[in-house]
């Protein structure tokens, strides 16, 4: 994947931007389509929240629905909203459930909240009997002390024969805590947990798997799987090789070519000492767009990784970053490349199909799932249209 366009269709401000994003749309059909065989007779949500991963929640919401998705998640219903004009005859689930002042929006937008804790279920149940029948959704907690009714509760809504006919769940679900560690006893635990919680509501449909999950095979798929991550192109499991296609590109634009020489220092706090002659590249990106200042070459003692640093990717070649990443601005040495190999005005990717953004994220000693979310809002954007 080299996330090859045609320049006809890129517009002037994309070509001049100081920062680009260009995203893979095909891809990001094929990943689900790619999530939905592995799924197997399990149907196959979309996870959009925080805006589609950071790649744009209007583009990817109406790809994926194109693609076949007809039930996704968000995390709060102003998101739902937003999604419900690019998936129109969808299910649309809102993670966070609800709270006063917010119910409206689940009856305008037909947005199915999920109901996470006991003081939720309280006001869902005054809220329906107002307003009538509405489709609900039940998270129930197996292990991860996050959101979800505990599972006695959960059971005993389960048999309360007494519950009003107004109060109608379409999915119960639950959510791993190791999913991406295919080792750990606790996917075991709490798929059996979760299981007496589905046996429990016999005839409506239940969900465990996320991204991790569904490649934990069949026993995890349930009615319905949620992937993310993976749709996305990021890495789903710890120690295998990430079988998704890279769905963005990001681009950073070289300001500067500057030649420094042996015994300078670079960037703040001085704490990068060139060995070397060197020419270094200045580029248009710093951790004001998500891009972390964890990444430095070097001056950052809290990462912690004992990795020396992250790298772009500029003509055909890695190029390390020196000194500390700053809010606008990061320093790459070029020293390396051919004579005249980059100048002012060339892109160095910061990640894409060169640079997997989970070895990005590695660097930072994160994941990529924060190198997504935490894209700023200076990139110039470029979706790449899907093939239906």
């Amino acid at each position: 994947m080299t996330f090859d366009v045609d320049p006809d269709f890129l517009t002037d401000e994309f070509l001049a931007a100081p920062l680009r994003l260009t995203v893979d749309l095909q891809a990001l059909a094929d990943n689900w389509r790619d999530m939905a065989r592995r799924s197997g007779s399990a149907r196959t949500a979309a996870v959009v929240k925080a805006d589609a991963y950071g790649l744009g929640i209007e583009d990817a919401g109406a790809t994926l629905y194109r693609a076949g998705a007809r039930d996704f998640f968000v995390a709060v219903p102003s998101e739902g909203a937003t999604l419900r004009g690019y998936a129109p005859e969808a299910r649309i689930f809102v993670l966070s459930g609800l709270w006063p002042g917010v119910e409206h929006l689940f009856f305008e937008h037909d947005l199915v909240p999920v109901i996470a804790s006991e003081e939720q279920l309280a006001f869902w149940m005054s809220v329906v009997a107002e307003r009538g029948d509405h489709p609900c959704a039940l998270h129930v907690d197996t292990g991860f002390n996050r959101l979800g009714l505990l599972i006695d509760d959960a059971l005993a809504l389960a048999d309360d024969v007494s519950r009003p006919a107004s109060f109608s769940p379409v999915l119960v679900l639950s959510h791993l805590a190791c999913g991406d560690d295919p080792t750990s006893p606790m996917n075991a635990q709490q798929l059996q947990a979760f299981r007496q919680v589905a046996e429990a509501f016999e005839g409506i449909e239940s969900s465990l798997a996320a991204s991790a999950g569904t490649f934990l095979g069949p026993d995890f798929h349930f009615d319905l799987t949620r992937p993310g991550i993976a749709v996305y192109g990021g890495e789903a499991v710890h120690g295998v090789a990430n079988p998704m296609r890279p769905v963005v590109k990001a681009e950073a634009r070289i300001l500067q070519v500057r030649e420094a020489r042996a015994g300078e220092t670079v960037s703040y706090g001085a704490t990068h000492v060139l060995t070397r002659d060197s020419r270094l590249a200045i580029a248009s990106v710093g951790y004001a767009d998500g891009y972390l200042r964890n990444l430095s070459g070097a001056g950052v003692p809290l990462r912690g990784t004992g990795i020396a640093g992250a790298y772009g990717f500029i003509a055909g070649h890695l190029v390390p970053i020196v000194g500390r990443v700053t809010m606008d601005l990061t320093i790459f040495d070029v020293t390396d490349l051919p004579a005249n190999a980059v100048s002012a005005g060339d892109y160095v990717e910061l990640f894409g199909a060169n640079l997997p953004v989970d070895e990005v994220a590695r660097s930072a000693g994160t994941i990529g799932y924060e190198m997504l979310t935490g894209l700023g809002l200076r990139y110039e954007r470029h979706y790449i249209d899907s093939i239906d």
